[in-house]
């Protein structure tokens, strides 16, 4: 969410159980939601708000990365996450599986909710590819280089949105920390890895790659796990720095040879005194100034 996705996401599906007590229980939820860090919890905050909801108070709240969240509204419980979540609470959702998959099915984030350890909706919003996702990805596949998708979000969605962008491999449902595993496991293959990331769950593998890149659309942590932080939200912000980079990496070394060429060859014919000093210094000055041309190309 926000790295190949707009990050703008739209809350799409809400499937309660009983429908008596459905504005209470949008309630409760948004107002769970509302202390939430997670990109998909303004867009559920703000769908529910768009209805005309009011939201109680939070008596507490506590976010599990990875999981979901937990909170105390108006004396009762509410776990609002994943299938990881309920079953940590032991929460029987047997019944909303169906739907669940159908939802992730069709590349939205899916999450199931439960009052008082009892199942009581599934929640889903679902946000966009980024147009530039799919040229971003061609572009670095074409630098000859492998791309990877590594989420906390469900695999149904996750390959949805991989298949859209054009990315074969995925690695699903990773928490923050596996993600710096996942990097990890890579560069023990003996691979060189580049994270791209955006917000808090991605720091930890940023900091790990050899390489991190942040969005600069994303989270201040983000940034500040990276080594570069890209100004735009654009991916082919990827490619063009390392095009960039690579070019830099050629004109540090063409001027390296220059001026190693220069030495090699000009010293020996100085001291042999074929060279007067006057001229000796006219062609050091030109190979200064060659290399700084160079460099500004």
């Amino acid at each position: 969410t926000g790295t190949v996705t707009k990050g703008k996401p739209e809350l799409t599906d809400i499937d309660v159980v009983q429908e008596s007590n459905r504005e209470q229980l949008l309630g409760w939820i948004g107002s769970a939601e509302r202390n939430s860090e997670h990109p998909l919890a303004e867009a559920i905050v703000k769908g529910i708000q768009g209805q005309g909801i009011t939201l109680p108070v939070t008596e507490s709240f506590e976010a599990i990365p990875g999981y979901g969240i937990v909170a105390v509204i108006e004396g009762q419980q509410l776990l609002i996450g994943t299938r990881k979540l309920m079953g940590k609470y032991e929460v029987n959702v047997e019944s909303a599986l169906p739907k669940m998959s159908s939802l992730e099915e069709e590349g939205k984030t899916a999450m199931l909710v439960a009052v008082n350890g009892t199942y009581a909706a599934t929640v889903a919003v679902a946000d966009t590819i980024k147009e530039t996702s799919k040229q971003a990805v061609s572009r670095l596949q074409s630098l000859g280089l492998q791309v990877i998708m590594i989420t906390g979000d469900n695999e149904r969605t996750a390959k949805a949105i991989a298949r859209e962008a054009g990315i074969a491999d995925v690695f699903a449902e990773v928490l923050p920390e596996g993600k710096a595993i996942e990097v990890k496991k890579l560069q023990a293959a003996g691979k060189k890895v580049a994270m791209v990331g955006d917000g808090i769950n991605d720091a930890p593998a940023l900091a790990t790659a050899d390489i991190g890149m942040a969005i600069g659309t994303g989270t201040d942590v983000a940034m500040e796990a990276a080594d570069v932080t890209l100004m735009r939200g654009d991916l082919n912000s990827i490619p063009d720095a390392i095009f960039m980079s690579r070019k830099t990496m050629l004109n540090i070394k063409q001027n390296l040879f220059w001026a190693l060429a220069y030495n090699v060859i000009g010293i020996p014919i100085a001291a042999s005194g074929f060279l007067a000093p006057w001229l000796a210094g006219a062609a050091m000055a030109l190979s200064s100034v060659s290399v700084v041309l160079n460099a500004l190309r």
